[in-house]
């Protein structure tokens, strides 16, 4: 998000893009110190837009409905003024199949087929087998990069997304295996979910209409 953005605003992006967050995670998505974004927080929870839930030991915030159709005004209003020659929508489509070659590679991540067993795990014992999983998100990371800047060139909050995909893709390929699929780290298929979200949100889109889904 973009330093000019409205506070609430950011702060409804950063909910809606991480699906469920704690406080930190949402004041480290906007850049905001903690305790403006815990201020944000409770300020968009007294509008109704945000819940704060606690699951065990586990707790964090989601977007209301009414918050989630507050946050689609927002961002069919900022695209009105920035997107005029729908770069968003050309650069959705493009994303399409890349999205489609992301969910093979996270699948053969973690499934590694056997005579016996179809869908066995991955135990990361065929360094050739996951070589060709970090070759094919590298090559994917390489398509990334232009498709962000085709993105920012209009809308400049979509910058970050491949920066932070190729750090995950680099501590991957350092034998860190989490880095590729697990929502605990900032891997690269988390990156690539956030993006894919921040698309669809921004477009006001449905991933059911898509062809594939995460």
């Amino acid at each position: 998000m973009t330093g000019q953005a409205p506070v609430a605003s950011q702060v409804l992006h950063a909910v809606r893009l991480l699906g469920f967050g704690d406080t930190e995670a949402v004041a480290d998505r906007t850049g905001m110190r903690l305790a403006d974004a815990m201020r944000a927080l409770h300020g968009a929870k007294d509008e109704g837009w945000v819940q704060h839930s606690v699951f065990a030991d586990l707790e964090g915030w989601s977007l209301t409905e009414s918050g989630k159709a507050e946050k689609e005004r927002h961002l069919a209003a900022e695209r009105r003024a920035a997107d005029a020659d729908d770069v968003v929508g050309a650069a959705y489509r493009d994303f399409l199949p890349l999205n489609a070659r992301l969910l093979r590679a996270v699948s053969a991540w973690q499934i590694k087929p056997t005579d016996a067993d179809h869908f066995a795990p991955n135990d990361h014992a065929d360094q050739r087998w996951d070589g060709r999983v970090l070759d094919e998100l590298t090559a994917l990371s390489q398509e990334l990069a232009p498709l962000e800047a085709r993105l920012c060139a209009v809308l400049p909050r979509f910058d970050g997304y491949a920066s932070r995909f190729n750090a995950a893709l680099e501590q991957a390929g350092g034998g860190q295996h989490d880095w590729v699929d697990t929502t605990s780290v900032d891997s690269c298929h988390r990156v690539w979910f956030q993006l894919h979200e921040d698309l669809v949100a921004t477009l006001g889109v449905y991933r059911g209409s898509e062809d594939v889904t995460e």
